[in-house]
């Protein structure tokens, strides 16, 4: 249920789901129309972690991912969250690919790693280069009601896009409520409409080094923005560093010489999608590929240096010197 107010004038709630810390905040409206949009609205970050989730073998997903080669029967949440990472492959061009749960689990990452802030070690990991993946064409089928699914051939991890839609469909609930509002999952965030104070969101970009200070902020309304950073999710495996942003081409991490990459769009599933395929291009490719595809980001490399694109420009209202 939602939390006393978090933002002055709004009414607010929050969960913990994804292990993320999940933050709604609705302005305008009160009483219980609006308790219970918010209510819904937080609802949906359990439904998509429950039916989506790598990390429970007895999810719908899992179940999928049991055997890749044949049918299985889905909740309408995870055949929808296929759909749109199929089409986010598609976009990419194959550069965002979910089936790199394999090479995930063989560097280690293949349950619940304490990322608790010290130091994670996966024993037992394999650091190898694998071959590109061949295209991938899942199939996807509805009828009557009924949902089904066949990924073709490996296991999918739904984990790089799943936030970013379940902030996007628990934002379609709150805009039948109030047109403002604001949800906070982690890197993925939604700004629609005004602030209460009339204005637009200011939302900072974190620190990846982990300062308390953020990179830059950013105003914005009526849209996304969502960081991907190896922060937090990086462990030793074999002996090497490794982090969770995995290149589907080698199967390896990707994006030498980045800590993190924020982008701003009008989805956040997109979003959340762009800043993990900008990753992949590193510190010496990012520039170059957030042009070509008009993006708005900006990123930090590994010696603490923040860059932005052109296209992010308009929404900096601050940034460090």
């Amino acid at each position: 249920m939602p939390s006393p107010d978090l933002l002055t004038g709004c009414t607010s709630g929050q969960a913990r789901h994804m292990a993320t810390d999940i933050t709604v905040s609705l302005v305008g409206p009160k009483g219980e129309q609006a308790r219970s949009a918010v209510a819904a609205a937080l609802e949906v970050f359990g439904e998509v972690e429950a039916t989506c989730t790598r990390f429970d073998p007895a999810s719908p997903l899992m179940r999928a991912n049991a055997d890749p080669t044949a049918w299985c029967e889905v909740p309408r949440r995870c055949f929808d969250a296929v759909a749109e990472a199929h089409h986010a492959y598609q976009l990419t061009a194959g550069r965002f690919d979910p089936r790199i749960l394999g090479d995930l689990v063989a560097l280690g990452y293949g349950g619940t790693l304490p990322f608790d802030g010290g130091p994670v070690v996966a024993d037992g990991a394999v650091v190898r280069r694998r071959l590109a993946l061949a295209h991938w064409s899942p199939e996807l089928r509805a009828r009557a009601g009924m949902y089904a699914i066949r990924l073709g051939g490996l296991p999918i991890d739904l984990g790089g896009i799943g936030k970013g839609l379940a902030v996007r469909w628990a934002g379609a609930l709150l805009a039948n409520v109030g047109a403002d509002h604001l949800i906070e999952a982690g890197g993925d965030c939604l700004a629609a409409g005004r602030a209460p104070d009339g204005g637009p969101w200011h939302l900072g970009v974190e620190d990846p080094a982990g300062g308390s200070d953020p990179v830059a902020v950013l105003g914005l309304s009526d849209l996304a923005v969502t960081t991907s950073s190896i922060r937090v999710r990086h462990w030793t495996a074999a002996g090497r560093p490794v982090h969770h942003i995995l290149d589907p081409r080698t199967g390896l991490p990707g994006g030498r010489g980045l800590r993190s990459v924020t982008v701003v769009g009008p989805d956040p599933a997109m979003a959340e999608v762009w800043s993990k395929t900008l990753f992949l291009a590193g510190r010496h490719g990012i520039a170059a590929e957030a042009e070509r595809h008009s993006i708005a980001a900006c990123w930090v490399a590994e010696d603490g240096a923040a860059a932005f694109s052109a296209a992010i420009e308009p929404y900096v209202v601050w940034r460090q010197v």
